[in-house]
């Protein structure tokens, strides 16, 4: 038996890196290496903590030296196609390489931004997948969007332009990614993710009531309205999201959760039922 394959996955401590990593230390056959700038706060059991920081590229190669292959988090920074372009410069040829983007980025967004960093993982001469997702789950749990506040403010504003939104799981998204990571037929696959239905925002609002006991109604926002607080490239990529929010470029429902992992993509209804909104 050859030995076991070595992934190394930069952000494992966020929203699709944590399910992914106790995806991954299950398995008998894989060795799992998490990249965090602080190791310390890598915890989950069967994973190796790896310093890794997208600031620190002196020690680029030496987390990723015996990987078989990366989960790359985009960075959500002006930088990201130099970085991931210097990133995988670092690291050697056979690494297969698993960029985490998102849904419809094909869009021009910031200067090309988002196009770019797909480009540069294409350009890289290595087998590579790349994940595109549609807007989190976990949004309505992380207090940074609407954790905590949903009963208490018994409202969920959201600039949605009438359009809907076809909300995933991480935990689908990491099941998705392991696949690609470990097995052949993904190399040059461009991985569109979703969840099984598009919703609307007052649906969205009508089922987070149901879930919370308590009444959620949606109050629709301007684009101006969630651009408040924000500056600089933080500003324009937020901009670039909610205009394709209007266009409709996140109600596009996929069937890819089913057809790569043979079991289809959780619901948010069912989603919300097994989850603490408090």
């Amino acid at each position: 038996m050859g030995r076991a394959a070595r992934v190394l996955l930069t952000g494992v401590r966020g929203k699709t890196g944590d399910p992914l990593a106790r995806l991954l230390s299950a398995r008998e056959d894989v060795e799992v290496w998490g990249g965090s700038s602080d190791p310390t706060t890598v915890t989950v059991p069967g994973v190796r903590p790896t310093a890794f920081s997208w600031d620190e590229p002196a020690g680029w190669r030496a987390a990723t030296e015996g990987v078989d292959a990366l989960y790359l988090v985009r960075p959500d920074r002006a930088d990201a196609p130099e970085l991931v372009s210097s990133l995988l410069e670092a690291t050697a040829p056979a690494t297969r390489v698993v960029l985490l983007s998102e849904q419809d980025a094909d869009h021009t967004g910031p200067d090309g931004w988002a196009p770019r960093v797909e480009r540069a993982v294409r350009a890289s001469e290595r087998d590579w997948t790349i994940l595109r997702p549609s807007w989190f789950m976990q949004v309505f749990t992380d207090p940074r969007f609407y954790g905590g506040r949903l009963a208490e403010s018994g409202e969920l504003p959201y600039s949605s332009g009438g359009r809907s939104v076809a909300w995933i799981d991480t935990g689908d998204i990491a099941a998705v990614a392991e696949r690609a990571l470990l097995e052949e037929g993904h190399t040059g696959q461009v991985h569109e993710i979703t969840g099984p239905e598009a919703l609307s925002l007052p649906r969205t609002a009508a089922l987070l009531a149901d879930a919370l006991g308590a009444p959620v109604a949606h109050r629709e926002t301007t684009v101006e309205d969630e651009l408040a607080g924000t500056d600089g490239f933080e500003r324009e990529l937020t901009r670039v999201t909610f205009e394709r929010v209007h266009a409709g470029s996140f109600a596009t429902v996929t069937d890819t959760v089913a057809r790569v992992t043979g079991r289809p993509a959780r619901g948010l209804a069912e989603f919300l039922a097994a989850t603490d909104l408090a």
